[in-house]
């Protein structure tokens, strides 16, 4: 079984000198010596080096006190998150599944082997707790593929302990650089390893906002933020990190309505079935989700019922109905991120943005192109929300006001995308577009549990429980409905005007 722990590090260039006296740092009352350590570790990777484009790393190291595999994944500089499982020939399966996403079908085959003389300190304060660890690595990195030949160097390694003030980190430096140490350049020892021993490479533009010039470059730049977010999560997702399925389902909602918006930007005759195929994703996603959000929110509403008022094993009839098993980890949705369909689906996303299928529209200036899609999407949720408000309350609104809400999210996905190009006004809409989401999704989340409510009362009342709670809860839910619908005229005339300004 894998173990995650948070790593925080810094990583400092050293020469003939070593290491400086760390005795005068603030807080640091004994530096200890640990002795030296031989580690020798073999890193992993796929032919084209996808880990470590993602500057993920995956190793199996034997020696120090750590020996077994090892898997990070960058959260922050400095800041890794390491999964570590048991020293075995193989890949253990839980590990390979957490780099799926990246690596798909490829083999993960040896890159580089690293092996170092560690000569390791404790930091410890008065009482004798181990505030950090300072190494001195000695290091030679040898190339196993896609490059050749070999690399020497010394670094220095800072490694905060668990629950430890990272501004011990920040006290430590200022020491080294008063000795004269510098941080090192590279963030990683595999990365330098790499860096030091591959053949020379053209540096290829990273299709990043920052340096789109057309249209199309904006809206593919929002493509590629999003793919990438969906690979990115992917391992949280599997690991039931809290918000991750969520977030996972938002990227590929977000992408779907890209397609839909921009389809003066990118053909629809190829986006389209890509669409239906992120749409499946956010589906097979939201199987657990919405049923979770769903017991909550009923949940918190029973908690604000006197208890006089709870007539029979309300609370467990809704925590029955919900289920007993978590959303983000289920078998069921590890085996959606294990399946050719999903694997399929990424290889998709990478070839629209390794050869877009771009019509006219792409190549015009963004000022021009992006505001009318802003504005196509914009003026669809004011036919829906004028359409709602002129229904009287009842199934009809119900169902004007949801579909009000879907295009209200296209709207601030496409100012989303627009926001790098058109700057503030596009900004603003978003917000706006986010309040009025907000406003319309608690209306529609007032829907949902009621018809919750009605199947919760039927199920009780068979069983001859009172379903008098269930009707209380249900009267409450009717209360927050008539709320938003009395809130959204008022809403509404000050959004009217939101696009006039793009």
């Amino acid at each position: 079984m894998a173990d995650t722990k948070r790593e925080i590090e810094r990583k400092y260039e050293s020469d003939e000198s070593g290491l400086p006296d760390l005795t005068g740092v603030a807080g640091v009352a004994e530096v200890i010596d640990k002795g030296v350590a031989q580690l020798d570790a073999t890193y992993y990777d796929t032919v084209d080096e996808r880990l470590a484009a993602s500057s993920v790393t995956l190793r199996r190291r034997t020696g120090g006190s750590d020996a077994g595999w090892h898997l990070k994944f960058p959260v922050s500089p400095g800041v890794r998150d390491e999964i570590q499982a048991p020293l075995s020939d193989d890949l253990p399966g839980d590990l390979a599944g957490l780099v799926r996403s990246r690596v798909r079908d490829a083999e993960l085959v040896p890159v580089v082997r690293l092996r170092s003389d560690r000569d390791v300190r404790d930091l410890v304060d008065a009482e004798g707790r181990v505030l950090a660890e300072v190494s001195v690595d000695a290091v030679r990195a040898e190339r196993l593929s896609g490059g050749s030949g070999t690399a020497q160097w010394t670094e220095i390694e800072v490694e905060l302990a668990d629950d430890v003030d990272p501004v011990l980190l920040d006290k430590v430096e200022k020491r080294l650089r008063k000795a004269g140490v510098r941080p090192s350049k590279s963030a990683s020892k595999l990365a330098r390893a790499l860096a030091e021993t591959a053949p020379k490479k053209r540096k290829l533009a990273s299709g990043s906002a920052e340096e789109a010039v057309t249209a199309g470059d904006h809206v593919l730049a929002y493509v590629r933020a999003q793919r990438d977010a969906i690979v990115d999560l992917d391992p949280a997702v599997r690991q039931d990190v809290e918000d991750s399925v969520h977030s996972m389902r938002v990227a590929t909602r977000r992408l779907r309505s890209t397609f839909k918006s921009f389809g003066k930007v990118l053909d629809r005759a190829v986006t389209d079935p890509i669409g239906d195929e992120l749409k499946w994703l956010a589906g097979e996603l939201g199987v657990d989700r919405d049923r979770e959000v769903l017991n909550e929110r009923l949940l918190t509403a029973l908690d604000e019922v006197p208890s006089a008022l709870v007539s029979g094993p309300v609370a467990e009839r809704v925590s029955k109905w919900a289920g007993d098993s978590p959303g983000g980890a289920s078998g069921r949705l590890i085996g959606v991120l294990d399946s050719h369909r999903y694997l399929a689906l990424l290889d998709t996303l990478d070839a629209v943005l390794t050869d877009p299928p771009l019509r006219e529209a792409a190549g015009k200036k963004p000022g021009k192109v992006l505001p009318k899609a802003v504005k196509k999407d914009f003026r669809k949720v004011a036919r829906l929300v004028e359409q709602a408000l002129e229904l009287d309350p009842g199934s009809d609104r119900d169902v004007a006001i949801h579909e009000a809400r879907k295009k209200t999210k296209r709207t601030r996905y496409a100012a989303e995308a627009a926001t790098p190009a058109l700057g503030k006004p596009a900004k603003d809409l978003v917000k706006t577009m986010k309040s009025l989401q907000n406003l319309l999704g608690e209306h529609q989340d007032s829907v949902m549990a009621r018809g919750t409510l009605r199947e919760l009362s039927a199920v009780a009342h068979a069983a001859g429980e009172s379903a008098f709670t269930y009707g209380l809860l249900y009267g409450r839910e009717e209360q927050r409905a008539a709320a938003v619908e009395a809130e959204l005229p008022g809403f509404w005339a000050g959004t009217k005007g939101a696009t006039e300004v793009l």
